[in-house]
């Protein structure tokens, strides 16, 4: 049933959905009904907060039959990625959340412990579940619980790395596992019908395998005869299995297969399901699904299927409301573009983020020089690591956020070679709705700490293009460029440059030096200004280059009386720690105070709620620079009576 027919429904069945049990009651019809009715759902609210929609239209049916099948919370389902859980919380009493989903007080866009019992992990970094499902099917087996472990892993996930290091100790332990592999990005065709069903059904049959071991034990009991005969048998039985479902791969490892299931066919998804629990060991159900299914406007979208719409969007196109403007990622993109014309040796790779991140305007044009490698972040940093020893320059476009996880990569394999690789940081900062998992608050901080690793944060469109080709030019060792998310910002010209450092507005006093990393400089100014109005005088500089500490950044501290600090990353380990420690290395002993995000989970929002809760607004910091400044007048005025009271 579309979304369409669904729509005259009215929503009278999801309305009566309060927890799994009430899907468990459903017939067949119902279930047809209400799987068109959770689209329109999902249309209707997704279209007003933004957020994921096409996985989760994807998803509809395979996660209805999971909860028909298992009970969760006892039996424990598990998403990777997070982001295709928006039916499992629905199904799972969480219908009212979705009024604000993903804003300030609403539903997070991924699991979330404190939301429901229901959730789990909360980690929204891709190709995680398997390893999870791992020690927690372990865990029940040694506690001796009789609980089912159901991993769904999809939208890309399985082409991480972490997924396959899982799938070969999962298949060694020989627990009892669900691997539902939503396969909603390749072409296999479903296999339907009642024959591959039995089939399927078979395949997991313990008696069917305890048989197959007695016949193997007396076959091989047999000189000459049995053990080529048991060969003949075992080659018969693959044969069978491989002409039904390319299944082949995963036995190979010691996983039982079943599939191609229709994954939008509830009672095929709910018989592979239940085979597969019934089992005893671990299993995958292989559902081929289609993002964006039942939608017109997702399924006629080729770049992504409305993967994720970042705001508001009219249902009847899918295309965002909002007025289009220009995105830091579109100036990354073009200039990166404008630099490979010139230079062969520029190429890109991306961890399947090629649109989100702007490498595709590079493949678009170069299809040659851009590598998707899927959501493997470490093998991208290594892959990058090896095209630059064979001459190459090569640009990696991750989220913020992602490159966490390769940084022994890009600390052994880039770094330590002195290998000229550009990764480019998107996102980074405080992003707002996505939540904890996704801020890229620790890149400076993290990265901060790799010998001969430079790090640039720019401040507006002209200074992003700049300090893009600055870092490619570096042919001696690794750089990071990093910029947020949303409109970039207005240029804002520097008075002067000192050095690599840009001097943005400076007064004939010489009070303040505020240090306003990339995107911060903007507030910086506004900062200086309500500062001006107390009576001192503030410079206001951007390092451009903020790892290693410039030298001349130090230079222009020692002339003030106070330096403050201002950055969208973790204080600990961050840009203001790392001036501080300039500076009392070269002996300079002005006071250092230094602001930016503390090192904790903060909760989703927009990013302005999110700053203004850190005290990261121009009034909150020029109160707080006002104040440090006037107490050390009010310390200079009673250093100065203490002297003159010693002197009579």
């Amino acid at each position: 049933m579309s979304v369409e027919e669904g729509t005259a429904n009215h929503g009278r069945l999801l309305g009566t959905v309060r927890g799994p049990q009430d899907v468990k009651r459903m017939t067949a019809e119902q279930l047809d009904i209400l799987a068109a009715e959770i689209r329109d759902f999902l249309i209707a609210k997704v279209s007003r907060t933004g957020g994921h929609v096409g996985p989760n239209l994807g998803v509809v049916e395979l996660t209805l039959a999971m909860h028909r099948v298992f009970d969760s919370p006892r039996d424990r389902l598990l998403f990777d990625t997070g982001h295709q859980a928006y039916v499992h919380k629905i199904v799972t009493g969480r219908q009212e959340g979705f009024e604000k989903l993903r804003q300030r007080g609403g539903l997070s866009g991924y699991p979330s412990q404190a939301e429901s019992e229901h959730d789990l992990i909360e980690n929204s970094h891709a190709s995680t579940a398997l390893s999870y499902a791992d020690g927690l099917a372990k865990a029940y087996a040694l506690r001796g619980e009789k609980r089912s472990v159901v991993a769904v892993v999809g939208d890309g996930a399985l082409t991480g790395g972490m997924c396959w290091e899982a799938l070969n100790n999962i298949a060694t332990a020989g627990n009892p596992l669900v691997i539902v592999v939503n396969d909603n990005g390749r072409s296999y065709s479903p296999t339907i019908g009642g024959l591959a069903d039995h089939l399927s059904s078979l395949r997991l049959n313990p008696s069917y395998e305890k048989v197959l071991d007695t016949v193997k034990d007396a076959l091989g009991s047999t000189p000459l005869v049995g053990r080529p005969m048991y060969e003949v048998l075992h080659a018969v039985k693959k044969g069978i299995k491989d002409a039904v479902a390319p299944q082949a791969m995963f036995e190979d490892l010691g996983i039982k297969y079943v599939g191609p299931v229709d994954g939008h066919d509830v009672p095929a998804i709910e018989s592979a399901l239940r085979a597969a629990k019934n089992f005893g060991g671990p299993v995958i159900v292989h559902a081929v699904t289609r993002k964006g299914y039942g939608y017109r406007a997702a399924e006629e979208d080729e770049a992504d299927r409305l993967h994720g719409p970042g705001g508001a969007f009219d249902i009847e196109t899918g295309k965002l409301l909002a007025a289009p403007s220009v995105k830091w990622t579109h100036v990354f993109a073009d200039e990166l573009v404008s630099i490979a014309d010139e230079r062969p040796d520029v190429v890109g790779i991306t961890a399947a983020m090629a649109e989100p991140t702007g490498i595709a305007t590079l493949a678009r044009k170069y299809p040659n020089r851009v590598y998707d490698v899927g959501i493997a972040e470490q093998h991208a940093a290594t892959s990058a690591a090896g095209l630059a020893m064979g001459g190459l320059h090569p640009v990696v476009a991750v989220y913020a956020t992602f490159l966490n996880r390769a940084f022994d990569q890009v600390l052994l394999d880039v770094a330590m070679h002195k290998l000229p690789v550009t990764f480019v940081l998107d996102r980074a900062g405080i992003t707002g709705p996505d939540g904890p998992s996704h801020y890229g608050i620790w890149d400076m901080s993290v990265f901060g700490t790799v010998p001969g690793l430079r790090i640039a944060a720019p401040r507006d469109s002209a200074t992003l293009r700049e300090e893009l080709r600055e870092a490619i030019a570096v042919d001696d060792g690794p750089t990071i460029l990093r910029f947020p998310t949303g409109t970039v910002a207005a240029d804002l010209p520097a008075v002067r440059r000192v050095g690599p450092v840009d001097v943005l507005a400076e007064s004939a006093r010489t009070d303040v030096l505020l240090v306003a990393v990339g995107s911060f400089a903007g507030l910086g100014m506004e900062v200086a200004t309500r500062v001006a109005e107390q009576g001192y005088g503030v410079t206001v500089v951007d390092p451009r280059w903020v790892r290693p500490v410039p030298a001349e950044l130090v230079e222009l501290a020692a002339g003030h009386r106070l330096v403050v600090t201002v950055e969208d990353g973790v204080r600990v380990g961050g840009v203001g720690s790392a001036l501080a420690q300039a500076m009392r290395d070269a002996d300079v002993r002005v006071p250092v105070k230094d602001l930016g995000v503390p090192a904790d989970w903060h909760p989703h929002g927009t990013r302005a709620q999110i700053l203004a809760d850190l005290g990261l607004t121009a009034q909150d910091v020029a109160r707080d620079v006002t104040g440090w400044i006037s107490g050390l007048d009010a310390q200079s005025v009673e250093t100065a009576a203490d002297e003159a009271t010693a002197k009579n």
